[in-house]
């Protein structure tokens, strides 16, 4: 962990100079794009006067995206968290160098030409290349690699912005697939470094700062509620929209290089109609936390803002989704928060932004951290947490996946992003060994042993090893089938001692250590069986662990989640009910 800590400092630095890097980028872009200046300076995409050119300028854009993707990196295509996560668990978080350059850059051509994405995404993609790219240099294993890689995703976001602590949640629920202090301190070492780091580059948090809104005691969670669910079919709906717009691109009898420019022609016919969908959209987020949009902008915003981010995801460009997902909550929660009694438009903004968030990417408590660390309005928690947590059981109830697994499953890679302790490092060895010991004579014959086998011993023949101890039942070796039929493949191997023909080279288990040890002492000696002996007499066999008694472990585990039975209160000692009340009775 100390080592890991050690490298991860430098990452947190790396991260926080490449979301310089691409902020600057994007505003050059930007500038060079819709107002045709080489300047670094913040701008509007919605303040352009190109009239109808404003069409041409995502159509350029997603062309040289194209052809960046198809000549460069395909790896580049896309918003990249499902990106990281296939480097992570598929690719032994190895990135390409090339997607360290290209990603960031063709996210700010998409994102500088009117691309509705935000920073988020690319940031994550680019300061987790770079990540592993330094981990590269390093004698490390590929779950290290991993931590680093993910330390470098975690700074970046953390020094787009600001928020340190939502960024390593963020890597905690999507991209880690654990919560081990290896891991998770690491990263938070990133992080902190890299919002550090974001003061003197680009400036101190909050990012949109808000006036307080404190939640309206017990109507005011009510709403909370309301807008949670209202959030958990955004969710469902947003989701369904952005793969039926992937799956009519697929159908394009054209090549996918060209797909990118079609859905940016949709980007530039939503701009036309709706200028704010252009872009990060960061005013546009800040505005509605505010509650100066109101009305029917409302409408427009969130209609044109889903429809045109959607098609444009589902045409393979690249570009983030957090900061879209922000915006179409915002707009559903201001539109919702005209209707209800208590709050205004800008809480419910807020609380919406972070159920979307939390119920689209399944990461509830990455979306109620990030709006905090985004505004600084504490008060909104209790609210935030109900909506994000409503929103996240809407979702599990009516999609299979999130929006960032869909994407891998539908490249036949299965994830499962619900954690759980390992039932073999809560189980013992003692818990789950056959302590009807398998075990032969030393004097056996490996002929008599067969023999044995042949007509069916119900003690050996359920094992494919067999103990071998001596006229003390000391332990001696063990043989194995493999063992049996080596030593007959000779005409006079019948005559010699099963303790000549096995391993008297034991490898043993004992009853009070973790499954888990055992598991991996077995896959170090690529052996399927061990003998269980007492740490205090090694030559005492006391149990016999075999692949069975694995599954056997996992089986107790299956039967806990799905087995239903009333409890020892319910039915009492005699079967009969514990209380003589009616409602406890079998």
């Amino acid at each position: 962990m100390l080592l890991l800590c050690a490298l991860a400092a430098p990452i947190g630095v790396i991260g926080a100079l490449v979301a310089k890097a691409l902020l600057w980028l994007i505003a050059i872009v930007t500038n060079l794009s819709f107002f045709h200046r080489f300047s670094a300076a913040s701008s509007l995409p919605e303040q352009n006067h190109l009239g109808w050119g404003l069409l041409l300028v995502p159509v350029a854009g997603a062309l040289l995206i194209g052809l960046m993707a198809r000549y460069g990196s395909e790896k580049i295509r896309g918003h990249g968290i499902p990106e990281a996560l296939e480097a992570i668990l598929l690719g032994r978080s190895l990135i390409n160098p090339k997607v360290a350059i290209l990603k960031p850059l063709s996210s700010a051509i998409s994102i500088g030409t009117g691309g509705p994405f935000g920073a988020e995404g690319p940031i994550i993609m680019t300061g987790g290349a770079f990540g592993s790219l330094f981990a590269q240099f390093f004698d490390l294993s590929s779950a290290e690699r991993k931590t680093l890689l993910v330390a470098g995703a975690a700074s970046g976001m953390s020094a787009v912005f600001a928020t340190p602590i939502a960024a390593v949640l963020l890597a905690v629920e999507l991209l880690l697939f654990e919560w081990k202090p290896r891991s998770f301190v690491p990263v938070a070492v990133a992080s902190i470094i890299a919002s550090v780091m974001r003061v003197p580059l680009l400036g101190a948090g909050p990012m949109f700062p808000v006036a307080s809104h404190a939640v309206p005691g017990v109507n005011g969670l009510l709403a909370a509620l309301f807008i949670g669910l209202a959030a958990g079919f955004g969710s469902w709906l947003l989701t369904t929209i952005v793969y039926a717009a992937e799956d009519g691109f697929q159908k394009l009898p054209i090549h996918w290089m060209w797909w990118p420019a079609i859905g940016a022609l949709v980007v530039g016919l939503g701009g036309m109609i709706e200028p704010r969908i252009l872009g990060t959209g960061y005013d546009t987020i800040h505005a509605l936390m505010l509650g100066q949009i109101v009305g029917g902008l409302l409408v427009g915003l969130l209609i044109t803002k889903a429809i045109v981010w959607a098609v444009a995801l589902g045409s393979g460009t690249s570009g983030g989704i957090l900061a879209p997902l922000l915006i179409i909550g915002g707009s559903l929660g201001a539109l919702l928060g005209h209707y209800l009694p208590v709050g205004d438009a800008g809480l419910w903004a807020m609380v919406s932004m972070g159920a979307i968030m939390g119920g689209t990417m399944r990461s509830p408590f990455t979306g109620m951290i990030f709006i905090l660390e985004l505004t600084h309005v504490w008060d909104a928690l209790p609210a935030l947490f109900i909506a994000s947590m409503v929103a996240l059981g809407v979702t599990v109830l009516v999609l299979r996946r999130s929006i960032l697994t869909e994407k891998l499953a539908r490249r036949g890679q299965h994830i499962a992003r619900e954690y759980s302790v390992d039932v073999f490092e809560l189980i013992r060895v003692g818990d789950v060994m056959d302590q009807q010991i398998p075990t032969v004579n030393t004097k056996m014959t490996v002929g008599e042993l067969s023999g044995r086998l042949a007509k069916g011993d119900s003690v050996l023949s359920r094992r494919q090893g067999i103990l071998i101890v001596d006229a003390d039942n000391k332990l001696m070796g063990i043989i194995t089938r493999g063992d049996l039929m080596h030593a007959l493949v000779n005409a006079s191997a019948g005559d010699i001692s099963v303790l000549e023909a096995g391993k008297t080279d034991l490898v043993v288990a004992y009853p009070d250590e973790l499954l888990h040890d055992a598991i991996v002492r077995m896959f170090q000696y690529d052996i399927g069986r061990l003998p269980v002996v007492k740490r205090d007499a090694p030559d005492q066999a006391v149990g016999y662990l075999g692949r069975g008694d694995i599954l056997g472990a996992r089986m107790r585990l299956h039967e806990e989640e799905e087995a239903r039975s009333k409890g020892p209160l319910a039915k009492g000692k005699d079967g009969q009910g514990f209380w003589p009340i009616p409602f406890f009775q079998p």
